[in-house]
């Protein structure tokens, strides 16, 4: 019987593993599938601009896994029971259940509303396709009222950025505020937060810093000092969450439901799981837990497929990089910010602004696209059969 490997979510990193697996490992001896709700590839880098009216690419996962061997499975996933290694799975035809021997948790995160009143209701986000779209079509309704509409962009973290940067630059009809906990761009260094500042105002946004939203209904958002700010579009972009899946499956998480894996990406609480991306909490070579981040999906991901693959041949294991070394911000489509980040995560004085910056992003984007959608170019031919005790050299498996 063929060993079972499943990868749950074809992200960044899911859509990676899989297709690297699918080179590495025999297909006499393996057999892989992939479970994700939706058909396309999904760039998350770049849903800030399809929400701002811009059209982005969305391969079709049938075709970026043509020629690899891998099952699609075409479902959205609903539960994970470790100790029977099943997943089950919803879909059009009512869904069931996916027996398996290895599984690559990757099913990414969404937006946390925090528990903020209105949030879920009222407000929009960009963590996913069918929820930029949804921002698209409101701010085309607003746009086409013939009065200067306002949008809200709530979280200054690097998403409410790009966000509020690209609405106000696609659509310059609109008036775009954006609200800040603290000092705007406070993990970026000096420099490169004066050239935020100045990018904001070049693009007429209106900052609104040591502010803490505790409402948010229809029309206007409910501030913790009494400020009632009016708003056609609020679009929530302060912090992620992930799914609840893993932590309702048994599997040993955080407390806010990452995977708890050790330095091969592996459950600590389930040996035949592995997570990757941002449903895993890993930790970085600078000894802090890495972010969640397209980078770290990279990351975690290559350093997951060394592990299943080292073990399942019973090869030694290497540790492959897992750092975290700059941000790259876009400030719509001309300009930039590239942050260096040293090795307590704090930002370096060294940063990179303007064009320049804005041209290195979108060059990062588009390998990005082009690594997924391809992801067997340059690997060796040569699979690699599997042992007959995959989990024996488990303990000296890091190398």
């Amino acid at each position: 019987m063929k060993h079972r490997i499943v990868v749950l979510g074809a992200g960044y990193a899911g859509a990676y593993v899989a297709g690297t697996l699918s080179r590495r490992l025999s297909a006499a001896d393996t057999e892989i599938t992939v479970v994700n709700a939706e058909p396309d590839f999904v760039q998350r880098l770049r849903l800030h601009q399809l929400a701002a009216g811009q059209e982005i690419e969305a391969p079709r996962l049938a075709d970026v896994f043509a020629g690899t061997g891998i099952r699609l499975r075409l479902a959205r996933v609903t539960a994970v029971d470790p100790e029977r290694q099943v997943v089950a799975v919803a879909d059009a035809d009512g869904g069931g259940e996916l027996g398996y021997d290895t599984l690559l948790y990757a099913l990414g995160s969404h937006v946390a509303d925090h528990g903020v009143p209105g949030v879920a209701e009222h407000a929009f986000h960009v963590t996913g396709r069918p929820a930029a779209l949804r921002l698209r079509e409101r701010l085309d309704g607003v746009g086409r009222r013939g009065e200067r509409g306002s949008v809200l962009v709530v979280g200054d973290g690097l998403t409410g950025i790009e966000t509020a940067t690209e609405i106000a630059e696609s659509r310059p009809g609109l008036s775009v505020a954006l609200v800040a906990r603290g000092e705007l761009g406070a993990p970026l260094s000096a420099g490169a937060r004066a050239h935020l500042r100045h990018a904001c105002d070049r693009l007429g946004i209106t900052v609104l810093e040591h502010t803490s939203v505790e409402a948010v209904e229809a029309t206007r958002v409910l501030c913790a000092d009494g400020t009632v700010l009016a708003s056609d579009a609020t679009v929530w972009t302060a912090g992620f969450a992930v799914n609840p899946i893993a932590t309702a499956g048994g599997l040993e998480v955080t407390e806010d439901g990452r995977i708890v894996v050790d330095r091969t990406m592996r459950s600590v609480s389930h040996p035949n799981v592995y997570a990757a991306g941002d449903s895993a909490y890993a930790i970085g070579d600078n000894g802090l837990p890495l972010p969640m981040s397209c980078a770290s999906a990279g990351y975690t991901g290559r350093q997951a497929t060394a592990a299943i693959v080292g073990r399942l041949t019973g090869r030694r294991i290497a540790n492959t990089k897992l750092e975290y070394v700059g941000n790259h911000i876009s400030l719509g489509r001309r300009d930039g910010i590239l942050q260096m980040i040293d090795g307590e995560g704090r930002a370096k004085p060294k940063y990179l602004s303007g064009r320049k910056a804005a041209r290195i992003k979108a060059g990062i984007v588009r390998m990005s696209l082009w690594a997924t959608s391809h992801p067997t170019f340059g690997l060796p031919s040569r699979t690699r059969r599997l042992a007959d005790a995959p989990d024996a050299p488990a303990e000296k498996a890091v190398a």
